[in-house]
């Protein structure tokens, strides 16, 4: 089954990622759980995302597309990365969740591909 592990970090996170006093301290759990996952053979996908003021947002408004830019400013945590991983159940999925490197993962099964 695939399930996609979906890493919910603060700012506080975002910002130790180019921080010199804490970004090898922040690279260090994530690159202790990539290697697990990689070890594992569960790994379909996986990415770290840009800081979230890159980001936009679109939502439809009137029948309309509109962009805000950045995310929406109530959120205090905010997606950092995405792995999809191949493993034979929901607890497995869990499993992995549990032992990344943030306090919040999403876990959701993917559906199968369109034919």
């Amino acid at each position: 089954m695939s399930y996609t592990l979906m890493f919910y970090e603060s700012q506080e996170d975002f910002a130790a990622r180019t921080d010199p006093d804490k970004r090898q301290e922040y690279l260090a759990g994530w690159t202790h759980y990539v290697h697990a996952l990689r070890e594992a053979g569960i790994v379909v996908f996986g990415s770290g995302l840009y800081a979230p003021d890159t980001a936009a947002t679109m939502k439809r408004r009137g029948g309309e597309m509109a962009v805000q830019d950045g995310p929406f400013p109530e959120t205090k945590e905010q997606l950092g990365g995405i792995f999809v991983i191949e493993v034979p159940d929901l607890d497995t999925a869990l499993e992995w969740a549990a032992r990344g490197p943030v306090d919040t993962v999403e876990v959701r099964q993917n559906l199968p591909a369109l034919k």
